[in-house]
């Protein structure tokens, strides 16, 4: 299930995901000191959720009833109706095909309520199964840029992976 954070999330968030380095590696944020800093970032979002086009969703299976996870728009070019989706999960509930089946719901959505025209992901290479996330839900494999961006491991390359709305209506009818 995907829903707006809430302000009771916090624990959940910092225990799930946030606190752990395995899940931060390869990410642009630090690994959460403790849970105030969770709190505050929490807070943000929710108070976000004011604007029209703030997209952040909290992933919860609805067996556990909290948050593991978090799915986003991280940038949005209305020139181009394009955004860029980014997501974390706890390392517990890797490799269960959450992220994907959240990817999709997200790709849906964008494409058919929010109308944009692309979407696309990023990752460092050093961490395939976030690129296998993104083959998986559709996004076509653009290239790599050398040494274009910085995460918790250095200086990194930086794969591409896009979906267009035309090639998501061909693959939808």
């Amino acid at each position: 299930m995907l829903r707006q954070f809430v302000p009771e999330d916090a624990e959940a968030a910092y225990n799930n995901w946030c606190s752990d380095s395995t899940v931060t590696k390869y990410l642009t944020w630090p690994t959460h000191a403790g849970p105030d800093v969770t709190k505050s970032l929490l807070e943000r979002w929710i108070a976000d959720y004011e604007k029209p086009d703030w997209y952040q969703w909290a992933i919860v299976p609805k067996e556990l009833g909290q948050p593991i996870g978090s799915i986003s728009v991280v940038r949005m070019d209305e020139k181009t109706d394009q955004v860029e989706v980014g997501y974390c999960i706890g390392s517990k509930w890797w490799h269960r095909g959450i992220v994907s089946e959240a990817f999709a719901a997200v790709i849906r959505f964008l494409f058919e309520e929010v109308g944009v025209n692309r979407i696309q992901a990023r990752h460092d290479p050093n961490n395939p199964n976030s690129g296998a996330v993104m083959k998986k839900c559709g996004l076509t494999y653009e290239g790599t840029l050398r040494q274009a961006d910085r995460n918790n491991t250095g200086l990194v390359d930086l794969s591409i992976y896009s979906i267009l709305r035309s090639e998501y209506g061909a693959q939808n009818e």
